[in-house]
């Protein structure tokens, strides 16, 4: 086991716990943005590991999770617009946490992948990961307010 997959197995040890027990239990607020974050726990850990195990294929798929993983949040939200306009959930305090170490991994592997090609592709996971969960936050804190469905 090397500095790469210790890093990325206590990242989902802590992280990826902690979102999976918010999604799986509380009301509903807590369960939509546990959801929301377990995306950050998981992107971070597959650039993590694809170094240490020296698969490029694992950089490919975090790159699909940050993509897509907002847009099924900015669902969820509009979906549950209803529901959570009584409570939303707020938690910018793990949002931000979450993208600071978000931004670290993604840091600590463009250092490690050098100048190229892949080192943008890492850079534009980054951008997609820490946006999207920061827009996909603000959506879920009632971003969907007053939007009426067609």
């Amino acid at each position: 086991m090397n500095g790469w997959v210790l890093a990325a197995a206590v990242e989902l040890a802590v992280a990826g716990s902690a979102s999976l027990w918010g999604v799986s239990t509380g009301p509903l607020p807590r369960r939509a943005m546990a959801q929301n974050l377990i995306t950050s726990a998981l992107c971070p850990a597959l650039l993590l590991l694809s170094q240490g195990y020296a698969r490029p294929s694992y950089v490919d798929l975090a790159l699909l999770m940050a993509l897509l993983a907002p847009i099924g949040t900015l669902v969820f939200a509009r979906l549950l617009a209803d529901e959570l306009a009584d409570d939303p959930p707020r938690a910018w305090g793990l949002t931000w946490t979450a993208a600071a170490l978000s931004a670290v991994a993604v840091v600590a592997v463009c250092v490690a992948t050098g100048p190229g090609r892949a080192m943008v592709k890492v850079l534009v996971i980054g951008v997609l990961l820490i946006g999207g969960n920061l827009v996909a936050s603000a959506a879920l804190a009632g971003g969907f307010r007053g939007v009426r469905g067609g």
